[in-house]
């Protein structure tokens, strides 16, 4: 069989400039896709669009990671803006939790990073915690913190050890959505990995793997995917 294809959303920023160009574009960090193929995965981008056309972007796609990125605006969870809330991206909201929704709906093998974690998180009726501490080095500076995985959860099959992820985020799970696990907790305690249980495959995690040397977490979405 070939290789599974992987569709993964991207960033829709106005005014980007390369060469004598400033135009609105749709991007992602090269990571994403180099983690895909290092996994064995074909990766195809899946910019924000009309939210009607979800469930036909995931029917033709194996797998599907929802990347990082802004924060999530708290009115989708019901929660007021926090003032260390970044600023919102209605779009990407809209077309991601469309996503996720068809992606779940269908059965599609499923892997949020980061912000991906936390809209799987909202989809399902969970709420974030706004704000927390020590998750990220400095603006712009991927830290690093320690992940332990629960045993006996679908993360842990694919990463049985405590490792070393890097992290950038602000944000975390406060209530977990209808249905979802803990699989990961780092050292003060927050939820580092949530997932479906079986057979369903959904799995986030609150790190970038893509920003690091560990390919185990995007090679079990690209074999589940095959």
């Amino acid at each position: 069989m070939g290789r599974p294809l992987i569709g993964v959303s991207t960033y829709l920023e106005p005014g980007v400039r390369w060469g004598v160009w400033e135009l609105d574009a749709t991007l992602l960090p090269a990571g994403y896709p180099r983690l895909v193929q290092r996994a064995g995965g074909l990766a195809a981008l899946l910019p924000p669009d009309d939210p009607a056309h979800a469930a036909q972007a995931v029917a033709r796609v194996d797998g599907l990671v929802v990347a990082g990125g802004p924060d999530v605006e708290p009115a989708r969870y019901g929660a007021e803006r926090s003032p260390r809330t970044g600023p919102p991206a209605p779009e990407r909201d809209a077309w991601e939790l469309a996503l996720i929704e068809a992606a779940l709906a269908s059965g599609t093998p499923l892997l949020g990073i980061c912000r991906g974690m936390q809209l799987l998180n909202v989809a399902l009726g969970g709420t974030l915690v706004q704000h927390l501490d020590g998750h990220l080095k400095d603006v712009g500076v991927f830290g690093q913190h320690d992940v332990t995985p629960v045993p006996g959860t679908r993360y842990a099959g694919a990463v049985p050890e405590t490792t070393t992820v890097p992290a950038y985020h602000h944000q975390a799970v406060e209530r977990l959505g209808e249905g979802l696990l803990a699989s990961a907790h780092t050292t003060d305690g927050t939820v580092e990995a949530i997932e479906l249980p079986r057979p369903a495959w959904a799995l986030g995690v609150q790190w970038h793997p893509e920003m690091g040397d560990d390919p185990r977490v995007m090679r079990a979405l690209v074999e589940a995917a095959s």
